[in-house]
């Protein structure tokens, strides 16, 4: 009988179906489209099955009318609300940061050809190719859309151009500043010996990683700064963003990055390109 209804129900709404329901049915979709691609490679989306699993035991029950099963389930669900809201914090958090970041709200002071940017690009490759081939471990931060003046609030202020001689200063081992990172804001290193919050997904991360690549892999799973990272153990260098490590990058790597950053003509590709060839070190 239930199943009668069932089919009933759905003939009376395709006789009744307007324009207006299928705008709906297509916002609907592009939203969990989005939504699928957001959270396929972060820890979300066992959580997003668990849920459609339980949605689909919810339905079945009522469609069959078991009772006690169909009344413990929605009495879940009517929380449902409050469940989400907790369980994914960190990636609601990050989700609304993205639609921030929309291009209507964009105001980078980035993203324009231009000499200064160009000697950006050559003073931070020079300094960290330098501090790569002696070995000494860095930690650089360059801000973007989402503003990090509660990272830069745990440092010391520095207010100083880019240059290499001053960021190969500030990492020098055994001085003031050395430990901690260096953030950048456009041209300015702004604040150095920053705290950054660790990522706290441990089984992720190689085990032959230290602070400085959790640290890097925290601040960017939580903004959309690029985190540039040398290896005092290996001079390897890295860079985190979204949540992701890229390490092993090279000379013409780093350029392509820095140059992604700061200019017009490079800031959609190279990017998106290095976070797809993970280092088959990374996954062991």
């Amino acid at each position: 009988m239930a199943f009668d209804v069932f089919l009933k129900t759905i003939g009376t709404g395709i006789t009744q179906f307007r324009v207006a329901d299928a705008i709906d049915i297509i916002i609907i979709a592009v939203l969990l489209y989005h939504l699928i691609v957001f959270t396929r490679e972060t820890r979300a989306i066992q959580l997003v099955k668990g849920l459609a699993i339980l949605l689909a035991v919810a339905f079945l029950s009522d469609l069959f009318q078991i009772s006690t099963l169909n009344w413990l389930l929605n009495s879940i669900l009517v929380s449902g609300l409050i469940v989400v809201v907790v369980l994914f914090q960190p990636e609601i958090r990050r989700v609304l940061e993205r639609i921030g970041r929309g291009r209507i709200f964009e105001l980078s002071l980035l993203g324009f050809d231009s000499p200064e940017n160009l000697q950006i690009i050559n003073e931070m490759q020079q300094a960290i190719q330098n501090l790569a081939r002696r070995r000494v471990g860095a930690l650089i931060v360059i801000e973007q859309k989402t503003g990090l003046g509660e990272v830069i609030g745990t440092g010391t202020r520095i207010d100083g151009l880019v240059s290499a001689p001053l960021l190969e200063n500030i990492f020098e081992p055994n001085t003031p500043l050395h430990d901690g990172a260096v953030i950048i804001r456009g041209g300015m290193i702004v604040s150095a010996a920053c705290f950054l919050p660790l990522f706290d997904d441990n089984r992720s991360v190689a085990r032959e990683l230290g602070t400085r690549h959790r640290a890097a892999l925290g601040i960017s799973s939580v903004s959309d700064s690029i985190t540039i990272i040398v290896s005092e153990e290996t001079g390897v260098i890295s860079f985190a963003r979204d949540g992701k490590l890229v390490r092993y990058v090279d000379e013409k790597a780093l350029h392509n990055l820095l140059e992604s950053i700061y200019t017009v003509d490079k800031k959609k590709n190279t990017i998106q390109q290095h976070l797809k060839l993970r280092s088959k070190h990374e996954k062991k």
